[in-house]
């Protein structure tokens, strides 16, 4: 197949223009190859990395986590253990934000199960907020 604009790629990724652009400017993507007139061009292999680093980025690894991915990836030889020990890392992390997530969630709802519906100057969200700050700046 001939190489084709960032546009196309742009299109058959579902990644936009300006992110493949930022990719390339922290070596996630390679430099593209340049037309005589200074436009990028790309291949299927780049197609087939910026679909492993979308979805990469779809399921919440970072950029260095990405970057590390890719250099297993690009040796097919190697044990798949450091990939193991990325993602078990990463599914770590995930369960370190839901267990926030949660808390967050209950003392979100403990507000909400405190309202009675009244007027704002009895309201037990806006009083909770109120009251959180004063607490924090007492602290300090």
């Amino acid at each position: 197949m001939r190489p084709f604009a960032i546009g196309v790629l742009s299109e058959r990724t579902g990644v936009k223009v300006p992110t493949i652009r930022f990719y390339e400017s922290i070596g996630l993507l390679p430099a593209p190859e340049r037309t005589q007139t200074n436009r990028r061009t790309y291949d299927e292999d780049t197609v087939r990395r910026l679909r492993f680093i979308r979805h990469a980025r779809e399921l919440g690894f970072e950029v260095d986590a990405i970057r590390t991915l890719l250099d297993l990836a690009a040796h097919p030889e190697r044990p798949c253990a450091e990939a193991d020990v990325v993602a078990r890392r990463h599914l770590a992390d995930i369960d370190d934000r839901i267990e926030r997530l949660t808390g967050l969630r209950a003392e979100v709802q403990a507000m909400l199960d405190q309202c009675t519906g009244g007027q704002v100057r009895e309201c037990r969200v806006i009083e909770v907020l109120a009251n959180h700050g004063e607490c924090l700046s007492e602290k300090h």
